[in-house]
């Protein structure tokens, strides 16, 4: 089954091609490819902010008859468990079958859940909606990632990413926007239509990864598809850099495959764990600092900040949108100038301050309800997500996807995903509750959680910046060769002799060329 998924066709140069010619770096492919995929965090987006103003619409909430906050909570919540089912197996079928082919399986499920929300009429019929279209939105947070990562040239990762972060805050401000507009219908059933229409990007995103998007070189190198590898990393990179980067993959991912067989268990051996844990952190602080607690009750926010207007509080929510789009070209254009660790501090700054400012504008709001000032609790929010979306939104998901060694890249993407969405989860199931229960407490709850990931960044991450994939091993010591002699003498047996069936494999190809 597993033959009939992945990609097994040759990848050959274009005719236009003349043989030995040396090929440019294209960064146009590159940047064209990273647009495509990411139309999985155009859909991630999409479904972060589709629910919003959703279940605060009385025709909803009349229709659905939840029976308290709880059951609100568990409409958004459920969604995040089928995120980490998702997650999770992309760490399988990314290895078996390819990137490429995981994000177009992935689109396939992603469109039964879509379908299912747009035709339900209970709590439970949408809650299976949701968990079904998480399994898909789960694989794309993991799988789409993971592939533009090992496409992208080291000295550009971050801005590639930052561009699948800006695609992502792009379908956040345009579904505010379209749900806001379709909210003005007079039919109760007018929240159908943005969850429905959905299906038309993820049925483009499916076809165009199984039909024309290349798989990932270094899946292809661990495939021993070495030629296809290195033509994809022609095609990205140009010849010259090909030539380099095949032989550093190659040589990382033979130690790999004599040192460990790559077991879910080996992610928490030795040095490895360290990544692990570092990868699941940074992770969950990335949604355990309030970012969903924000994003998902927004409109309530604002109500309980003073705005009692519905309409007024959901075209505050809109401008959360456009604040997110508009702040997340700003990592593309300089995340890679700073270190990751200056970015994620300097934004848990700005994070603590907008928080502070909530609680302040909330109490004031309890204080004086009908003071003009009130309305000055739509800042806070929107100086929040500014300062998360240039250094967090991209920063977490960045860190996650480089720092593990090949061999493990798909199941450490996949694990530090599932982290996120567990802690998503929980942001989500128990933000309706507490906030009814202490009011702006909750913020100062995300507040303190700052300060930790404040001191966690400072003092126990280490810093990527600049490094290329392959040399993550030794910055985090995972081999650990030199502390090994036997273990080293292994290695480089494996080597020898795999690089001797490589120039046996050569030698019986020219001689079936000379016959």
């Amino acid at each position: 089954m597993i033959h009939l998924i992945k990609q097994t066709a040759p990848i050959r140069p274009p005719d236009t091609v003349a043989p030995g010619r040396k090929r440019q770096a294209n960064l146009q492919y590159v940047y064209t490819l990273t647009a495509f995929v990411s139309l999985g965090a155009f859909l991630f987006g999409w479904d972060q902010g589709v629910m919003a103003m959703i279940i605060a619409d009385d025709r909803w909430l009349k229709l659905m008859q939840p029976a308290n906050d709880w059951s609100v909570g568990f409409v958004i919540s459920i969604y995040n468990i089928g995120c980490v089912v998702g997650a999770m197996t992309t760490g399988f079928f990314a290895d078996s079958c390819g990137r490429e082919r995981t994000i177009s399986l992935a689109s396939t499920v992603f469109i039964i859940g879509a379908l299912l929300q747009a035709a339900s009429y209970t709590i439970a019929q949408i809650s299976v909606g949701r968990l079904v279209l998480g399994f898909g939105v789960g694989a794309y947070s993991a799988g789409v990632p993971l592939y533009i990562s090992e496409i992208s040239p080291a000295e550009l990762r971050g801005r590639i990413v930052g561009i699948e972060l800006m695609i992502l805050c792009f379908g956040e401000m345009v579904v505010f926007w379209i749900v806001y507009a379709f909210y003005f219908l007079s039919s109760d059933d007018w929240w159908r239509i943005p969850l429905a229409i959905q299906v038309v990007p993820a049925l483009v995103l499916a076809v165009g990864c199984w039909t024309w998007v290349p798989p990932s070189p270094r899946w292809l190198v661990a495939e021993e598809r070495y030629e296809c590898a290195l033509e994809v990393l022609a095609r990205l990179h140009g010849s010259e850099a090909a030539e380099l980067e095949i032989s550093e993959i190659r040589k990382t991912v033979s130690e790999e495959h004599v040192i460990t067989q790559a077991s879910w268990s080996d992610m928490f051996k030795g040095p490895v764990l360290r990544v692990t844990l570092l990868g699941i952190f940074i992770q969950m602080f990335q949604q355990t600092t309030g970012t969903n607690g924000i994003f998902y009750y927004a409109p309530s926010l604002f109500k309980k900040g003073g705005i009692t207007d519905p309409t007024m509080a959901n075209l505050a929510t809109g401008g959360i949108g456009v604040v997110l789009f508009l702040s997340s070209w700003i990592p593309i254009f300089y995340f890679d100038r700073f270190g990751r660790k200056t970015w994620l501090q300097f934004g848990l700054v700005g994070m603590f301050s907008a928080l502070i400012g909530i609680c302040i504008l909330q109490q004031h709001a309890v204080d004086y309800p009908n003071s003009p000032t009130n309305n000055a609790i739509v800042i806070f929010p929107y100086m929040f997500f500014t300062f998360f979306n240039m250094s967090w939104s991209s920063g977490s998901w960045t860190y996650a996807a480089e720092i593990f060694p090949i061999s493990l890249r798909a199941k450490g993407s996949a694990l530090c995903t599932a982290s996120l969405w567990m802690s998503n989860f929980v942001v989500a199931q128990v933000s309706p509750p507490i906030e009814s229960a202490l009011g702006y407490g909750l913020y100062v709850v995300f507040a303190i959680i700052c300060v930790i990931a404040f001191f966690f960044v400072r003092y126990v991450l280490v810093e990527t910046r600049g490094r290329s994939l392959e040399e993550m091993t030794d910055l985090f010591g995972i081999d650990g060769n030199e502390k090994d002699p036997n273990l080293q003498g292994s290695v480089r047996q494996g080597l020898l002799q795999r690089n001797s069936g490589d120039e046996d494999a050569t030698l019986l190809d020219d001689d079936s060329d000379d016959a």
